[in-house]
């Protein structure tokens, strides 16, 4: 566990072990198929209290770092793995805030690391008053009825939300966002970003480690 997510790792260890006579791993020929499963977002112990709504619905978004996949995981939802022998993959799991109805938010951390949420050192949500929702295609009908080919977005002059983080280091910093953001900020000044509209993957560089005179970045998303 993160401040504000936490790790899950899957493997599938059939054919090698610890030889306690050699001290060393060793790996045997086995006869065994894919093992097949399923992970939920509570799956991570603890990740409630990496929510900072006391009213969460128990919504997860878990990043894979091998196949670079995220996915949007409802309370009790349950995504298949298979793994062959000696295969494994890592995910960050973080609780999706809801910002407002079509607008949730998610931050992952550094995804180049396995441990991409230990870089969030700070995390604060600022939810607008009066921003105005459009519905484009088929429109937007409510959270539970909201389909990938909907598209949200935000037409007012103001924003819905602005969401502040302080993150360590340096590297690829990635967030699931649902809407495209309409603008993203590093110290102050506004950078480019990366947004991939069918996964909610909203990526963008820290160039280098943060200024001397500071121990953390301060990344600022508004939506």
């Amino acid at each position: 566990m993160n401040k504000y997510n936490g790790v899950l790792g899957i493997y599938n260890c059939q054919g090698a072990a610890w030889s306690t006579a050699e001290r060393k791993t060793t790996f045997h020929k086995t006869n065994s198929e894919a093992i097949t499963g399923y992970i939920r977002g509570r799956d991570v112990h603890f990740i409630s209290e990496a929510a900072l709504d006391p009213n969460w619905s128990g919504d997860t978004v878990l990043y894979s770092h091998r196949s670079a996949e995220l996915v949007v995981l409802p309370y009790n939802a349950a995504m298949p793995v298979s793994f062959k022998i000696l295969e494994h993959e890592t995910y960050t799991v973080t609780p999706i805030k809801v910002l407002a109805p079509g607008f949730s938010f998610a931050p992952l951390g550094l995804i180049d690391m396995y441990n991409a949420g230990g870089a969030i050192e700070g995390l604060k949500y600022e939810v607008k008053a009066g921003a105005e929702l459009s519905e484009l295609e088929a429109g937007y009908q409510g959270e539970g009825n909201l389909v990938a080919e909907d598209k949200i977005e935000n037409l007012s002059t103001e924003a819905v939300a602005v969401v502040s983080m302080e993150v360590r280091g340096c590297g690829r910093f990635g967030i699931y966002s649902s809407v495209k953001p309409r603008k993203c900020s590093v110290g102050g000044d506004m950078v480019d970003f990366a947004y991939n509209s069918e996964s909610g993957l909203l990526t963008l560089n820290l160039d280098a480690m943060p200024p001397a005179d500071q121990k953390v970045h301060i990344i600022e998303v508004e939506v």
